[in-house]
């Protein structure tokens, strides 16, 4: 039985699940299937190709929930190194030993920043293990001449972030003759649907809306955590690590590892009715706008004094475009004197943050440090102002290791003719809503 489905009435058997899939099909050229959430997504293809007890390399400058997610598949994360530059996994600096060992390799494609996933294909192949693809950040990029996302077994999507829908996700299949299974897979695992889950999805708009609109952000999450209603207080969500190592002793599953799981989207395995369908259908077809107007804004950010682009690759529609400052804390307070509110910072590294415990720590931890530190990520959709905002507070940007001076201008001058195509919409709430993560 399909996502969903229930009987001949039920929603899987309308059009919008069906046309959602249709729809990525067409963008990556493999089977599809809709799902409540990116993590959910990732949970499934998790448990369907790796053993329990596997060992998965990932990138340790990623969303903890989805170090918990690993977790809760019975699985080992196991941090690689890095590159400086756009956090992908540095293959060359890899230890031969740790290839060995590893079930599975899950790229992060950081912000949209393609991991290296032709070179990581042919790894794979030789290793006789799958490759992963979270693409959460990264519906519109591509690498190698293909879609992320069109490299690995199976590549997951979240439909919370360039679409902008705060809900849904797709998993896609290197092989089509999987579908029937994955789909059962899901099926188990799926929370029936809930009125209120819906109707607050409804009007999560709206009072969003309003919030911006009032400029009452601080207020608004100041009543959330006085209603104790926020899942974090920093960064990164409490570790609680005595309950955390009570969970792994329990069978593999989401219910053990649930607290962490859904921290951001308490929502990401419930069944998804027909009008939250209908909005996310909606949003995706405007994605061909965004990603336009992702890729003018990465650009003009791309030019700035604090950003490394990187040779060879083009200009991604980039979720965030990471710019690199000495004090991100100064960088932080000079956009929210703008309104912006910096979200998907991942810092510290997961191997710091969780310890020996639960993961086997990078063999070459500075570059994933460095990149944690001192990435500051910046939505494209916002590029004009977050320009201005900080150059007028004059934030220096920081070097990277072995970087050499540049010819690029300081702080304060104009870094060249800004990109202008379709307009930018400097004033654009970003797909996070009020700023915190999903997916």
């Amino acid at each position: 039985m399909a996502i969903g489905e229930a009987g001949p009435g039920s929603v899987r058997r309308g059009a919008r699940p069906k046309r959602l899939e249709e729809t990525m099909r067409v963008r990556l050229g493999r089977e599809c299937v809709y799902v409540p959430s990116c993590r959910f997504g990732l949970y499934v293809a998790l448990r369907h190709w790796c053993p329990p007890g596997g060992r998965v390399l990932m990138s340790p400058v990623n969303d903890d929930v989805i170090f918990f997610v690993v977790l809760a598949a019975g699985l080992r994360p196991v941090q690689a190194p890095l590159n400086p530059l756009d956090a992908s996994i540095d293959l060359d600096a890899v230890p031969d030993e740790v290839w060995g060992s590893v079930s599975a390799v899950l790229t992060t494609n950081l912000y949209g920043n393609p991991d290296p996933a032709p070179r990581l294909r042919q790894k794979c192949d030789a290793l006789g293990i799958p490759l992963f693809e979270d693409g959460a950040h990264a519906i519109g990029s591509r690498v190698g001449g293909r879609p992320v996302g069109a490299w690995g077994e199976a590549s997951v999507f979240s439909l919370s972030k360039h679409v902008g829908a705060q809900a849904g996700g797709m998993l896609s299949l290197a092989d089509p003759g999987l579908r029937e299974a994955v789909e059962k897979t899901c099926e188990g695992l799926l929370a029936p649907r809930r009125a209120s889950a819906e109707l607050a999805y409804l009007i999560r708009p709206y009072a969003e809306a309003a919030v911006r609109g009032l400029r009452l952000r601080r207020a608004a999450w100041a009543a959330i955590r006085l209603l104790g209603l926020a899942d974090r207080e920093e960064i990164r969500m409490p570790l609680r690590p005595d309950e955390l190592a009570l969970a792994a002793r329990h069978t593999p599953g989401l219910d053990a590892h649930h607290p962490w799981v859904r921290v951001d989207m308490h929502d990401y395995r419930l069944r998804s009715g027909r009008l939250r369908l209908r909005r996310i259908g909606h949003e995706l077809d405007r994605l061909d706008d965004v990603l336009d107007a992702c890729r003018a804004g990465t650009e003009l950010l791309l030019s700035t004094p604090w950003a490394k682009p990187r040779d060879g690759q083009g200009t991604q529609p980039l979720f965030r475009v990471p710019l690199f400052v000495a004090d991100r804390d100064a960088a932080i307070a000079a956009l929210a004197r703008q309104g912006i509110v910096v979200g998907y910072l991942y810092d510290p590294p997961l191997d710091d943050y969780a310890g020996a415990e639960f993961t086997d720590p990078s063999p070459a931890p500075e570059a994933a440090r460095w990149f944690a530190r001192h990435a500051l990520p910046v939505d494209p959709l916002r590029a004009r102002t977050v320009v201005e905002a900080l150059e007028w507070s004059g934030v220096q940007p920081v070097r990277a290791p072995g970087e050499k001076p540049g010819n690029k201008p300081t702080p304060g001058e104009r870094p060249g003719d800004e990109p202008t195509p379709g307009g930018l919409p400097g004033d654009r709430p970003t797909p996070g809503g009020l700023g915190r993560p999903g997916g």
